[in-house]
């Protein structure tokens, strides 16, 4: 995936996960980078930024977000739920990488996360 802020392992245990293929998968992953990018400086002054790196940030943001998104972007529940679940597995993945995979897996338990890229 080009220019995605997702890592490909994480796309691909996404992928295996979710009710969709990979293929729609991807436009869906696309469409919310699109959505997500213009709004950067919203999430950076609204919700808390846990990771950054490579263009990458991440935050966490309250439960029902991404079915806000969601309902925005026109996806069908299972679409939502795959996009919601690959953003959650790339902070699980960074929290694995940095050592903060407790404190994210605690965070995940109340929040959700999203996911932008450069």
């Amino acid at each position: 995936m080009p220019n995605s802020p997702i890592d490909g392992q994480v796309f691909m245990l996404a992928a295996a996960k979710a009710s969709v293929d990979p293929q729609t998968l991807t436009e869906l992953l696309g469409r919310t980078q699109d959505h997500l990018d213009g709004r950067r400086d919203t999430y950076r002054r609204e919700f808390e930024r846990v990771a950054e790196s490579d263009g990458r940030e991440v935050f966490l943001v309250p439960t029902g977000h991404w079915e806000t998104i969601g309902d925005r972007l026109g996806f069908s529940e299972r679409e939502r739920k795959a996009v919601a679940r690959t953003h959650a597995e790339q902070l699980r993945r960074l929290g694995s990488e940095a050592g903060r995979d407790e404190e994210f897996e605690t965070a995940l338990e109340i929040r959700e996360a999203v996911v932008i890229g450069g």
